[in-house]
């Protein structure tokens, strides 16, 4: 009986002329599906640089650092480095909450060089911690916070690195 009356409120408002937002309060939920909201939009956006961060600490550990005869303190730094930003996806994907229907980010094959610089890695740091810092006057404060956190964990990566 609920089943049919859910189904048969849409038919039943245009018989009488009414819009569903007449008759509710709030968005209209005949509309279609409402729009992602900003900290939504922000949340993905990070979480796509974060994939590609571990995309470059991957290739910088696996391929590039090795070939070059690093030092293995400086390898075992990178993965350490490589090991934190995997945390820190988990805690973005982790407030990510995608409405039902609507497809969640995917990590998109990102294009890394073979051979990946200390110089690089540095320079993603910052601009990683500088972009995190942009978002926080717009972000609601939990999310701010989880991007402070991140952001100063940035900066000290780029400490580490030399930078």
């Amino acid at each position: 009986m609920l089943a049919a009356s859910a189904a048969a409120l849409p038919v039943l408002l245009a018989a009488v002329g009414c819009q569903s937002s007449d008759v509710f309060a709030g968005p209209d939920p005949l509309a279609g599906r409402p729009a992602l909201s900003p900290d939504v939009i922000a949340l993905q956006g990070v979480i796509a640089a974060e994939q590609a961060m571990i995309a470059l600490y991957r290739a910088a550990v696996e391929a590039g650092l090795r070939a070059t005869g690093q030092a293995l303190s400086q390898e075992k730094l990178l993965e350490g480095l490589l090991a934190e930003h995997r945390q820190h996806l988990g805690q973005l994907q982790a407030r990510l909450v995608v409405p039902a229907g609507q497809a969640s980010p995917s990590a998109s094959p990102t294009a890394v060089a073979r051979h990946v610089t200390i110089a690089r890695l540095q320079a993603a740091e910052r601009t990683s911690a500088t972009d995190l810092v942009r978002r926080l006057s717009t972000a609601a404060p939990a999310l701010a916070q989880l991007f402070a956190s991140i952001a100063a964990s940035d900066a000290t990566h780029l400490v580490a690195l030399g930078g």
